[in-house]
């Protein structure tokens, strides 16, 4: 079976390398190991050495140096708006103090579709809208971006000074 043991984001990947795209949800797009099936057909085994998110528009890089691109797949999802930039602000600390992945726009916030957030967020005054779209949400703040295929080593002890 082909693997494929390294990423490369969008903004370095060569077109012209590009043998299949694979479109995957949110959920499916946080992977370690596991067997693929793109979208025309190209069969892989993505073995990375940690987990990792793959964003829309990135590739997996297949043994021998040909890629497949990733695409962000739509997803029902609810977009929340208000007239008042500081009122969503309001919304998403509300959003984050749930812990639910949050995709944040400069007009708008978008989480994954759940009866009970809306009711809230209707509830807080929010306009909301149930749309279908990739959802593309904000990443940890102790996530730490790899570039160029290979690894930064960050120590997450604490400094005072």
């Amino acid at each position: 079976m082909i693997r494929a043991t390294s990423l490369i984001r969008r903004d370095a990947v060569d077109e012209d390398r590009i043998v299949d795209i694979i479109t995957l949800d949110h959920g499916d797009r946080h992977r370690r190991r596991i067997v693929l099936h793109a979208d025309g057909g190209t069969t892989f085994l993505l073995d990375l050495d940690t987990a990792d998110v793959l964003e829309d528009g990135d590739a997996i890089c297949l043994d021998g140096g040909s890629l497949v691109q990733v695409k962000a797949a739509p997803e029902r999802l609810i977009e929340v708006r208000t007239d008042d930039p500081l009122d969503l602000l309001t919304l998403a600390w509300h959003i984050g103090n749930r812990h639910v992945p949050a995709e944040i726009t400069r007009d708008a916030v978008y989480i994954a579709y759940d009866h009970v957030l809306l009711d809230m967020l209707q509830g807080l005054g929010a306009t909301t809208r149930i749309v279908e779209r990739p959802f593309q949400p904000v990443r940890g703040a102790y996530h730490h971006h790899e570039h160029g295929g290979h690894s930064h080593h960050h120590s997450h002890e604490h400094h005072h000074g």
